[in-house]
């Protein structure tokens, strides 16, 4: 891959790269205002899938899991700015100001398709990466100008971005059943469902009476049948959204689950088990 950054600091940066595609799972510890120059994104969560282009601006709150799916397009690199709007500098933005966050029914992914404000402000960074002296306190002035406008656009952005609290235990088999395609490192499911390492473990067998990770790569290979089943999707396309990182080991883990490969179930003559 490809693959170049530009920082500000380390909370503005120029993304790119010129690779076929380029896969993550992602839990963004802090909020995420992008602003895409050329390429495409394809954002997979729980309960809904995003597509990005150029010229769109997004907001991913933090604290949420993501299968992230980067292409290049017409010839262009996959280019974006990104803003991370981290927990510091919101809470010296909110400190003087009288603001009580409600607990939002959902952290979706908040949309501001090329909104002239919000554009001309990520615009303006863009000669900025090639300075090596910076104005002092560019950064603080420009994500200050991005706040402002977020809660001049939409109103109720307070909920998101003035909401300082830490994730709570919360029941263990509702939420891995609703993010079990994404791969993260245990630590970090541990930590969204309010519970260290060892909790997390401990309380899994106690659900699920079995290990994590066995439980996992069955769940992701379930739910990679019935998307060829019942979504007749491509096994690359599968292989990336239910949690796996190489086709290959997929299509291993595939056979060795079900007899027959992904290939075999979605070719002409599915084998008769299928």
């Amino acid at each position: 891959m490809d693959y170049q950054a530009k920082y500000i600091t380390e909370d503005i940066k120029l993304s790119s790269y010129d690779d076929k595609f380029f896969k993550s799972d992602i839990m963004f510890d802090q909020h995420m205002l992008i602003w895409f120059i050329s390429g495409e994104t394809k954002i997979v969560q729980a309960d809904a899938t995003y597509f990005f282009k150029k010229g769109d601006i997004f907001l991913i709150p933090r604290n949420q899991l993501a299968t992230i799916i980067n292409y290049p397009t017409n010839g262009e690199p996959h280019k974006t700015v990104v803003m991370h709007l981290s927990t510091n500098r919101l809470r010296d933005f909110y400190a003087n100001l009288n603001v009580t966050a409600k607990a939002p029914d959902s952290f979706k992914i908040y949309s501001f398709n090329n909104h002239p404000l919000l554009e001309s402000c990520m615009a303006s960074l863009i000669p900025y990466f090639e300075m090596k002296e910076l104005p002092e306190n560019i950064a603080t002035l420009k994500i200050t100008e991005a706040i402002s406008i977020l809660r001049t656009i939409d109103k109720a952005i307070d909920n998101i971005l003035a909401n300082f609290e830490e994730p709570g235990k919360i029941d263990l088999a509702d939420y891995m059943e609703k993010n079990f395609m994404f791969n993260l490192p245990l630590e970090k499911f541990g930590y969204l469902t309010g519970r260290s390492l060892t909790t997390f473990k401990r309380d899994f067998r106690k659900v699920f009476n079995t290990t994590p990770q066995r439980w996992l790569t069955q769940k992701r290979l379930d739910l990679a049948h019935y998307q060829f089943v019942e979504k007749k999707k491509k096994p690359i396309d599968v292989c990336y959204e239910v949690g796996f990182e190489n086709l290959s080991h997929f299509s291993y883990a595939f056979k060795k689950r079900f007899g027959y490969t992904p290939s075999d179930l979605t070719g002409k003559n599915p084998p008769a088990n299928s």
